[in-house]
């Protein structure tokens, strides 16, 4: 796993080291190997971070040839067109097969280079009106916390560049991996995609109207059963509308879509670790079905079940 990873002079310490710190962690704690990322900028000179420090021992854009994946983690502040030998380099290396990431603003010069023209993107949700107005083509998200579209993804601002870093760990790695990086970092292993960046309101005082947190625990040990949102309201001692609403404000979800978020996340895992059929981890992850089962699985992951389990423990008769 090749990963470019590209910097400039003024790009902050905390874009730059999140990724650093994710794809870095892979290799440290054994669970790949060839994951350590390669700082390159254009002319393969140092740079200055917006902190002041300086860093010297970084490659030039030869280090984006034969790469995996190609990481643009921010973009300078005042978002700059990106010039022609940038946009040329991402659609050249594009071309050739790899991966192109957009992390926060770094979105900009990915969508520069037409590569989102006809599709959706996301980026820190303050920017998102300049890069609507800048790539009419492409339909930005200013919600998402990341966005994949297999061969190119985008994130939202700061800390959701970590979610995408976790994310493409768990997708070539497997959950469990993932898990471990983020536990190490002591980071949430894993929020989804279309999770909200951001809460307008903070979340009210718990007192009084029930423990939410006890329910949420509650909620994941017990997936195998219907879960619907009235269920969950008595549990955590509220009304219907009461919960919902505190819900919402906590997760940035419903708890119909994070209740169907913790079925899949649960299913991967069982996928795989053991092999049990399809049939059974449907059951015991609460889906009517098996079909129901893959129909949701696909729908999310783009592919079936029986397809992802072979990419991490090989084919199960």
């Amino acid at each position: 796993m090749k990963i470019a990873v590209y910097a400039f002079n003024g790009i902050t310490m905390f874009h730059l080291a999140s990724l650093l710190m994710v794809f870095g962690e892979v290799g440290r704690q054994n669970l790949a190997t060839g994951w350590e990322p390669i700082v390159w900028t254009e002319d393969g000179n140092g740079i200055q971070t917006a902190e002041g420090l300086s860093i010297q021992d970084v490659a030039g854009p030869e280090a984006v040839a034969g790469a995996d994946l190609l990481v643009f983690p921010s973009w300078p502040v005042d978002l700059p067109p990106s010039n022609n030998f940038l946009t040329e380099l991402i659609r050249t290396a594009h071309a050739d097969g790899t991966r192109v990431a957009g992390l926060c603003l770094g979105a900009f010069p990915v969508a520069d280079s037409g590569l989102l023209d006809g599709r959706s993107a996301v980026t820190h949700w303050a920017s998102a009106p300049d890069l609507a107005r800048r790539r009419p083509a492409v339909t930005v998200n200013d919600s998402d916390l990341y966005l994949d579209h297999g061969d190119v993804l985008t994130s939202a601002g700061t800390a959701s560049a970590i979610d995408a870093c976790l994310y493409i760990v768990r997708k070539h790695l497997g959950s469990a991996a993932a898990a471990k990086v983020a536990r190490h970092l002591v980071v949430a292993p894993h929020r989804e995609g279309d999770q909200a960046q951001y809460v307008d309101r903070p979340i009210p005082d718990p007192g009084g109207v029930g423990d939410l947190g006890s329910t949420l625990g509650w909620a994941l040990t017990h997936l195998d059963r219907q879960l619907s949102v009235d269920e969950l309201a008595a549990h955590a001692g509220m009304s219907r509308r009461n919960f919902t609403r505190r819900f919402t404000e906590a997760t940035g979800s419903t708890p119909a879509r994070w209740i169907l978020s913790r079925r899949l996340d649960e299913a991967r895992r069982l996928l795989e670790t053991t092999t049990w059929p399809i049939a059974r981890i449907a059951r015991t992850c609460g889906f009517g079905s098996a079909v129901g089962f893959r129909q949701n699985f696909t729908a999310v992951y783009n592919t079936t079940p029986t397809s992802y389990r072979q990419r991490f423990t090989g084919p199960v008769s």
